[in-house]
């Protein structure tokens, strides 16, 4: 995973994410990507699972 950190406490999923983190720009070009858990991933200590993918625009140049 990219820039994705999880913790499970007790019901609660925590996500957290650097958002001042870039990982250049996405296949299409149209942004750029800050995290991604790289397809689905096992949340830790549970049977379940999570896609993750937050981008934000790309600058025009």
């Amino acid at each position: 995973m990219k820039n994705v950190k999880m913790e499970v406490t007790g019901d609660i999923l925590t996500i957290t994410v650097d958002l001042s983190k870039r990982y250049g720009k996405s296949s299409s070009g149209k942004n750029v990507i800050v995290a991604s858990s790289e397809g689905n991933q096992s949340v830790p200590e549970t049977d379940y699972k999570i896609g993750l993918n937050i981008y934000t625009k790309a600058e025009q140049e």
